[in-house]
């Protein structure tokens, strides 16, 4: 076996080689930089899980084709079904750690490939094996890095994920059970977050094993970059999209791009999975922004920043709006009856007789009613009794996963075809963002359950009728 080291590789991005400044320092955090006793770890940022519904209960009578009279609500916006438990959750904080567990590039060596297990028995060490023939592989050894906290996520419930995902399937809906097949990685990703301000965060494609190793095999995508170092991809790839003006009442969807194992940007492969990589682009970076989306090809992440979230609006606000909604006392049209928001505090039940429902083509409210329903053009389509329009009519849900909104506006849009309600400006710029599915494909959906969106905008203003006194 010929071990050759390579002393430059110091760092864990390889256009961060050239600026020395960007290497991390060897010296301990400060002991009174660390939280006091009694005080709140300083916090990087929060995950949020899309669409983060769960099957359970029944189904609305809009899922399940029929219009024999209301369903319970199969969506658990804001939650799992189950409840957020241990570190498979709908939401993970991450906090600076009592200790620093990041690593950093080291030492790169060359080495026979029937060799690769041998060298890498050291469990204590982390690597990534990059595998280039049956008779060649580099491993690049990696240190431990005092300057940042690394928190892994994937689809393994081994203990060196911090956040357990699993896939979560279009229109709503967790992909479980035992003929689900994830196409989410057991070690999809990891975040780098610098333990000083501005407590910078950094995402790299893959995660370490139990054995604190990353393997890419001969057929994953993988290349020698221009500096003399190694990169590369893993199978289904990690997406990451920074959206143009932050994640504000401004906010435009931005460009998706993949993120390498040492943390590099290119643009997309042709397919998820195609062993040719994109074009590198230099300009941008893997530095997470306020609202970037995080891709693992079977479930998306929004990424919030302490700062983000201060502009969000609180569960109580949601509330308020809530309270405020139903002390208008909307009425059903038609029926005449008052209308009302049901409290997240009860659980998603069966909708009750004060529910509003809407015809998500035109955006008319009414209460739930048995009549208008267009059996020749599909078991899902009714007729607003006020426009003639025909078209989906389902119940109203306000969305209570406030970190998923970009203003602590009204509650006065609703998406097409769920129902879940938000802010305009929220519900408009979920319904432009397209999110990645499958192997090439992209769909707007709604943020709160993960339904694709229909119709001409993918969201309705809603048109609510006052009281008549």
């Amino acid at each position: 076996m010929v071990l050759e080291g390579n002393p430059e590789v110091g760092s864990p991005r390889t256009s961060d080689l050239q600026h020395p400044e960007n290497q991390g320092s060897c010296v301990l955090s400060s002991p009174s930089e660390d939280a006091q006793p009694g005080q709140e770890p300083i916090k990087y940022g929060e995950l949020i899980v899309l669409g983060c519904c769960e099957e359970g209960g029944e189904e609305t009578e809009a899922q399940r084709g029929e219009v024999t009279g209301p369903r319970a609500h199969s969506c658990y916006n804001g939650c799992l079904a189950s409840g957020d438990k241990g570190r498979r959750r709908s939401r993970l904080a991450l906090s600076r750690r009592p200790h620093a567990n990041g690593v950093k590039p080291d030492v790169m060596h060359h080495i026979s490939t029937p060799l690769v297990s041998k060298a890498l028995s050291n469990r204590g060490q982390h690597s990534i094996s990059y595998t280039l023939s049956r008779s060649h592989s580099v491993i690049v050894e990696y240190t431990h890095d005092s300057d940042t906290d690394m928190f892994q996520i994937g689809r393994s419930t081994e203990n060196m994920i911090d956040f357990v995902v699993t896939d979560t399937s279009p229109g709503g809906g967790a992909a479980e059970g035992p003929c689900a097949q994830s196409t989410i990685s057991r070690y999809a990703c990891r975040i780098l977050c610098d333990r000083r301000p501005p407590y910078t965060t950094r995402i790299y494609a893959a995660g370490f094993d139990a054995s604190s190793n990353i393997f890419l095999g001969e057929r994953a995508a993988k290349w020698r970059t221009p500096d003399g170092l190694m990169d590369g991809l893993t199978t289904n790839g990690v997406l990451v999209m920074h959206p143009a003006g932050g994640f504000s009442e401004d906010s435009a969807p931005g460009v998706w791009r993949e993120i390498s194992v040492c943390g590099n940007v290119y643009t997309l492969r042709d397919s998820r999975s195609a062993q040719q990589r994109g074009k590198l682009v230099e300009n941008e970076s893997n530095v997470l922004q306020d609202g970037s989306l995080i891709d693992l090809c079977g479930a998306t992440l929004l990424w919030r920043t302490p700062a983000g979230l201060l502009r969000a609006p609180t569960l109580k606000q949601l509330e308020a709006q809530r309270q405020e909604a139903n002390a208008a006392r909307p009425q059903c049209p038609v029926g005449l009856s008052t209308l009302a928001f049901p409290s997240p505090a009860r659980g998603r039940t069966a909708p009750d007789k004060q529910q509003p429902w809407v015809y998500v083509r035109c955006g008319h409210v009414h209460g739930y009613h048995g009549w208008g329903c267009r059996r020749k053009r599909g078991p899902q389509e009714r007729e607003c009794p006020l426009c003639r329009l025909v078209g989906p009519y389902v119940p109203l849900w306000l969305g209570q996963e406030a970190g998923l909104c970009l203003d602590p506006g009204p509650p006065s849009h609703a998406f097409a075809p769920c129902g879940h309600v938000c802010s305009e400006k929220t519900a408009r710029y979920w319904a432009q963002t397209p999110l990645p599915h499958g192997t090439h494909a992209f769909h707007a959906a709604c943020p709160f359950c993960g339904a694709w969106l229909t119709g001409e905008h993918g969201c309705v203003r809603l048109i609510f009728q006052g009281p008549l006194d």
